[in-house]
């Protein structure tokens, strides 16, 4: 799967984001401080990653930065784009199932390396519901705006 990761600063599991996801066989596309011929703000590389995702370069994308707040709100504003932060892997089973969310938002602060396995393995364990109510969620959230 191609996947596009960005992080405002490498600290934290900024790296070991990138490292778990090229074990697991995914193609990485790194922005921000991931990349350095990029501006690593949050807003700048959050928003390059939902541009990755919304134009269909990249399948899933992942954003962090210190809380993640900033991250997951710079990504929602580019159309098509559902992020989510998540802080376990209950919230990205979650995210993945009801909201079909298509890029994880983590934070560099409070993510240890040990929820960053547990995240990635809900989050691309998981899959959007086919539930008729939930589907009409997803599709109407896509039209706000």
């Amino acid at each position: 799967m191609r996947v596009s990761v960005a992080a405002d600063e490498r600290t934290g599991v900024a790296d070991d984001v990138v490292e778990e996801l090229r074990r697991r066989g995914h193609e990485v596309t790194l922005h921000g401080a991931l990349e350095p011929r990029e501006r690593d703000d949050w807003a700048w590389a959050s928003e390059a990653v939902a541009r990755d995702v919304a134009a269909g370069r990249a399948e899933q994308g992942v954003v962090c930065c210190w809380t993640g707040t900033g991250a997951s709100i710079a990504a929602n504003k580019v159309g098509g784009v559902r992020a989510a932060l998540c802080v376990d892997a209950y919230s990205a089973a979650g995210a993945r199932k009801w909201n079909d969310a298509n890029v994880l938002a983590l934070s560099l602060r409070l993510t240890s390396r040990a929820q960053l396995i547990e995240i990635l393995d809900a989050w691309f364990g998981g899959a959007a519901s086919d539930d008729p109510g939930d589907r009409a969620n997803i599709e109407h959230v896509d039209g706000i705006g």
